[in-house]
C-alpha cells in the first residue's frame, strides 16, 4: 500500500515538473523562471564525486538536449510527458 501511494506520488511530481517546465520555456518575458532551469549551482573548486544534478537533467534525459524547440509544439511534448511520467519520472527510485 506504502509503495503504491508513493508510486502515485511520483508520478505527479512528475507531471508537474513537466508542465511546469513547459510554461517556463514558452515565456518570452524576461523573468527570472528560464534562469532558475539553466542554473549552474557551483563555483570554483569542485568536489570529489560525480557531478551535481541540474533540475533540467531529468528533462534532458527524456526529451533531449533540444527540450526548449519541443516545448514550443504542444502534441510533441505532451506525448514525451506521457513517457516522462509513466513510471514516476526521476522521482520513482522503487
Amino acid at each position: 500500500m506504502f509503495l503504491k501511494h508513493r508510486s502515485l506520488l511520483a508520478a505527479r511530481n512528475a507531471k508537474l515538473k513537466w508542465q511546469w517546465a513547459r510554461h517556463i520555456v514558452r515565456r518570452k518575458d524576461r523573468r527570472w523562471g528560464p534562469k532558475v532551469l539553466e542554473w549552474q549551482p557551483r563555483t570554483g573548486k569542485r568536489s570529489v564525486g560525480r557531478p551535481p544534478t541540474r533540475w533540467t537533467d531529468d528533462i534532458k534525459r527524456v526529451a533531449g538536449i533540444v527540450y526548449k524547440m519541443e516545448a514550443m509544439d504542444r502534441k510533441s511534448w505532451l506525448l514525451v510527458e506521457e513517457a516522462f511520467t509513466a513510471k514516476g519520472g526521476p522521482y520513482n527510485k522503487y
